[in-house]
């Protein structure tokens, strides 16, 4: 049976918690070690910007970047640690909720998606910045 990409958001969104802007800010200050990744084509970030302090993993960079078992230079040795604390983006969360699942379903272990991904980010007042080279 296929899946659409809105049931799989809807799997991922059960399956993953999400945080709110202002819980996602808190996060980031009180552990410097929180690691936002915005899962979009690097175009499509640095059209919009992102949560400051945000890398550009895309989703489908993410599938090897995050995996310990590819060859090292395809690895991200930001995602080596599978207990740090990530928060996944994107502009309206979707797609940050399907790179959430995945991380998760890689064996990270405390993993949330930004609830409204950037755009919720900005409207409730916080700063974007350019991406950080991913």
């Amino acid at each position: 049976m296929s899946r659409t990409f809105h049931q799989m958001v809807a799997e991922a969104l059960a399956d993953v918690p999400t945080v709110t802007p202002a819980e996602a800010q808190r996060r980031m200050q009180q552990d410097p070690n929180t690691l936002v990744i915005d899962v979009r084509d690097a175009a499509d970030v640095a059209a919009t910007g992102t949560v400051p302090g945000a890398i550009n993993v895309s989703y489908g960079t993410l599938t090897y970047a995050a995996d310990n078992e590819v060859p090292q230079d395809w690895r991200d040795p930001r995602l080596q640690d599978r207990s740090r604390p990530i928060i996944t983006t994107c502009i309206l969360g979707p797609l940050g909720a399907l790179g959430g699942k995945l991380l998760k379903d890689m064996g990270f272990a405390n993993v949330s998606v930004l609830e409204g991904g950037v755009q919720a980010w900005k409207e409730a007042g916080f700063p974007t910045q350019p991406v950080k080279a991913g």
